[in-house]
């Protein structure tokens, strides 16, 4: 699919936009929208609580900017996104990380996927390669392990349960109810909507690495990741 066959798939008959949650990323979030705006018009910055000028540069390039006053997690960022967006009546959903590790130029080969098979949830996957060379060990054990057990609460084969880019349908969003806050909200959001019946599929991605700083405290999710696997028993 080339940009002008995406460009046409966004002015058809589906309503699409992105989701950008992010906090305290003025060095990438430029960027990643003059990039996105490429192959979708529509995009939206939650600013969650930055201290930088995050919020000032997504506005200048353009994108609507919903803002935190504080710092409330990348899952409350994500639930007011996902509000907004079932507000304005967007009928598909991309999400993609903030730190510039997500290439845009994916874009189109996640809408030619969900033109070919029409998934609820299309996931991309990072490859065991990237995450092999760019993660600590123990992140890259909890990446492995959240994916195994997430796979069976949600009893589909997910190999990336953590990976931030997707594409979902807005009926998932109305029909699943989240409650979690921080980075186990995605997996609450698959294992919820596994659950329910939705189709989850997932497309190989390569990932950028640069000197981005992660904002994950490993002890404290695998807390919270814990706790949502034992409520989902």
């Amino acid at each position: 699919m080339t940009k002008q066959d995406s460009h046409d798939f966004n002015r058809g008959s589906i309503k699409i936009c992105l989701l950008l949650p992010a906090y305290n990323e003025s060095k990438t979030i430029g960027q990643i929208i003059q990039e996105s705006s490429e192959f979708i018009s529509e995009i939206v910055v939650i600013n969650d609580g930055s201290s930088d000028e995050t919020a000032e540069i997504a506005a200048a390039c353009g994108a609507v900017c919903l803002t935190n006053s504080m710092n409330c997690g990348k899952g409350n960022a994500l639930r007011k996104g996902f509000a907004y967006a079932l507000e304005q009546g967007y009928e598909l959903v991309f999400t993609m990380d903030s730190d510039g590790q997500h290439q845009p130029t994916d874009i189109p080969r996640f809408l030619e996927h969900f033109d070919n098979t029409r998934p609820d949830i299309l996931i991309g996957a990072r490859a065991t390669q990237d995450l092999r060379t760019s993660m600590p060990l123990h992140r890259r054990i909890n990446n492995c392990l959240i994916s195994y057990v997430g796979s069976k609460l949600c009893r589909q084969q997910v190999p990336d349960f953590q990976s931030g880019y997707r594409l979902i349908r807005d009926e998932v969003l109305r029909q699943v109810h989240l409650e979690t806050e921080r980075y186990e909200t995605e997996s609450e959001l698959l294992i919820k909507a596994g659950r329910l019946g939705f189709r989850i599929e997932s497309l190989p991605i390569q990932t950028r690495y640069g000197d981005e700083v992660s904002h994950i405290k490993p002890l404290r999710e695998m807390w919270l990741f814990t706790k949502l696997f034992l409520r989902s028993l």
